[in-house]
């Protein structure tokens, strides 16, 4: 009789790439790592979905038995930004890494932090060691961060300077644990960098300038380019102008959504967008006109039926599904503007809106939302704002800092000045983050609802203007109030190069060191 081979052990501690499901225990680390800075020394859930949308490959947990106990967090930089003065706020674009540069020649250092309970088992210098194992499989010209000195404000008196303090270590004069363990990991200091965190008392703002040299490249060779990734070098979106109309049933109202998925899903779309509140229909079934506030009261009452048959929709036709927005009541009692967004893999994901309009403030009592994520797709990372919420840049940017780069805007407007509102912000946005901006509104009318007595819309597919985009920057539009799709294919590699090396490079060339936007939200 055959034995069967015993099963091999499990390791027990492991380095590997991070993935959003690590972001809680990452938290829970820098949270233990770093006491002294309090709340500010960790990083949010946006910053760290940033850092890994930006360049996933660069981002390392160490695990020990499934639980997160390190983190190393890296990003690529031309040698003219990392040999140079800088400061953290600056060169890590406010800790999202968007600073990010797939042609950079140097790997930098942006955080290394370890639970503090599992020090002593060389956890950081293993970090370190995958950092230069990255370094040396892109080819690049090295390893370049910011160290800190946390003896220094206890030394200050004695040293009289941090450039004094590093030299007098450099002799073996002085002991400072952080610079120590560099050195023996085989980086050298290149200077003092002030002001570099004012949040790190202990080094009085002041850090180390720290490279390792990658011995496998020549110095004076440029390094070759990032490696591709398994996500598409082009995306297919298709924007559904949709025609309100009175229905008879929900299952009239579901037919017809069916019809449109149907329709996109043969065209072999990625995405298909729905208009904002386009839900309202139902509205109709009761064919009686009832406050406003108390019908959207009772709207809310198809959103489990309405989730459950778009994400049947997404699954079974093979495509990712912007769901409009749907007045929802959550558990608070209030009701908000949801949009859900029903991917192909059956997953279920929610954006509110942030900025009710006065209309919808005054109409129907709803309530705005704090949380702006990026939603993650089998074609990368994309944002998603209901109407309004696009006319307030800061949140457009703060989405791009995660990763996306395609935003979705379901809207609903009844005239054509509020449309053009959103029309114009819209192809503002595209242009200040070098993004796609995706734009689905209804048409027709519900007579007896109030406030979605007319509609006026013309969906877009809306680019950056440069050379490799549409001449006007419209990848695809609709004819004005008429019910149809505008079908697009947005090639990322075209952003990507657009972000690198356009005529113009907005999200490159913004000035740090000027302005930020500073999320307060979740």
């Amino acid at each position: 009789m055959t034995q069967k081979p015993k099963p091999q052990p499990q390791p027990k501690l492991i380095i590997r790439n991070a993935t959003p499901v690590d972001i809680d225990g990452i938290r829970a680390v820098m949270a233990k790592a770093y006491p002294s800075f309090g709340a500010q020394g960790v990083y949010s859930e946006a910053q760290l979905r940033g850092q890994m949308h930006q360049f996933p490959e660069g981002q390392f947990v160490a695990a020990y038995e499934n639980r997160i106990i390190g983190y190393c967090a890296t990003f690529r930089i031309p040698e003219h930004l990392a040999l140079h003065r800088h400061d953290w706020s600056t060169i890590t674009g406010r800790g999202y890494a968007s600073r990010h540069d797939p042609q950079g020649d140097w790997l930098y250092g942006m955080d290394v932090c370890v639970d503090p309970a599992f020090r002593g088992n060389r956890i950081g210098q293993r970090l370190y060691n995958e950092r230069k194992r990255l370094c040396q499989h892109l080819r690049l010209k090295g390893v370049v961060f910011a160290g800190r000195m946390p003896n220094l404000a206890r030394r200050w008196n004695s040293v009289g300077s941090a450039e004094n303090y590093v030299k007098l270590v450099l002799e073996g004069k002085q002991k400072d644990p952080v610079i120590g363990f560099q050195l023996r990991n085989g980086f050298e200091v290149i200077g003092v960098l002030p002001d570099y965190l004012p949040l790190d008392h202990e080094s009085r703002g002041y850090a180390t300038h720290m490279i390792w040299r990658n011995p496998q490249v020549d110095p004076d060779v440029t390094s070759t380019p990032a490696r591709m990734t398994r996500r598409p070098q082009s995306v297919r979106v298709a924007a559904v102008q949709y025609q309100l109309r009175a229905v008879n049933s929900f299952e009239e109202f579901a037919h017809q959504v069916e019809y449109f998925v149907d329709v996109v899903a043969d065209y072999k779309a990625d995405f298909a967008v729905f208009p904002e509140l386009f839900t309202l229909q139902l509205l109709s079934i009761e064919n009686e006109q009832i406050p406003a506030a108390e019908a959207i009261g009772k709207l809310t009452e198809y959103t489990t039926r309405f989730k459950e048959m778009m994400s049947r929709l997404a699954v079974s036709y093979n495509v990712n599904i912007v769901g409009g927005s749907h007045p929802t009541r959550e558990a608070d009692g209030e009701v908000y503007n949801i949009s859900c967004v029903f991917l192909r893999d059956g997953s279920i994901h929610e954006q509110h809106k942030i900025h009710p309009t006065p209309n919808e403030r005054y109409w129907w009592n709803v309530k705005g939302g704090d949380k702006v994520n990026v939603i993650d797709t089998d074609c990368g990372p994309i944002g998603v704002l209901i109407c309004y919420d696009v006319e307030f840049p800061e949140i457009v940017r703060h989405v791009i800092d995660q990763g996306a780069s395609i935003v979705f805007v379901p809207f609903c407007t009844d005239e054509r000045q509020s449309y053009l509102r959103v029309r114009y912000c819209s192809q503002a946005r595209a242009v200040e983050n070098q993004c796609y901006v995706v734009m689905a509104g209804n048409v027709g009318n519900l007579p007896k609802v109030d406030n979605m007595d007319i509609q006026y819309s013309q969906s877009c597919v809306l680019t950056p203007c440069d050379f490799p985009f549409a001449r006007d920057g419209i990848a695809a539009d609709t004819t004005p109030n008429v019910e149809m799709i505008a079908i697009a294919d947005l090639p990322l590699d075209s952003l990507r190069a657009a972000r690198q090396g356009g005529t113009v490079q907005n999200l490159k060339d913004r000035r740090f060191d000027l302005y930020s936007v500073t999320w307060r939200g979740s």
